[in-house]
């Protein structure tokens, strides 16, 4: 099958097909007819593969070790599970720090509800962001850091 036969196939791009052809994750043979690039079932098997991991947020780097454990003929459900719980691990915090991040444009919006409008000065642009920073706690300028 041609690169948009298997796209459509597997219900994405070609674009996609080419991607993953050009950095070695899938094979594609060359037509003696026309010199497409053709497909077989194992290059659809392998692209599906690869398609449904990244659905699972998995790295090219990730499931390019996974792949050459398979190819191997090693069994690639130890690295799987391995991967799969690091994403969940890391999911977890990111819903944590967003769960934190909620919580303070909630009191944000509390607080903020009664306070005037000010005029900027040369020291203040919005005394409703900078009184906010005022009153961080060392805990939270700290995690502000580190998401720059």
């Amino acid at each position: 099958m041609k690169v948009t036969e298997l796209a459509r196939a597997l219900n994405t791009t070609p674009d996609t097909v080419r991607y993953y052809t050009k950095i070695g994750l899938v094979t594609a043979l060359k037509s003696v007819n026309n010199g497409y690039k053709v497909y077989n079932k194992q290059a659809q098997q392998r692209l599906k593969f690869i398609l449904s991991a990244r659905q699972l947020d998995f790295s090219v780097a990730e499931i390019s070790s996974i792949l050459v454990e398979s190819d191997k003929g090693h069994a690639a459900c130890p690295l799987v599970r391995k991967t799969i719980e690091y994403h969940l691990a890391q999911t977890e915090k990111q819903f944590q720090a967003a769960l934190r991040l909620r919580e303070k444009l909630s009191r944000a919006i509390n607080d903020w509800q009664d306070k005037p409008d000010k005029a900027p000065t040369g020291h203040m642009i919005c005394h409703l962001i900078e009184g906010e920073s005022e009153g961080e706690s060392e805990g939270d300028a700290q995690q502000g850091e580190n998401n720059e």
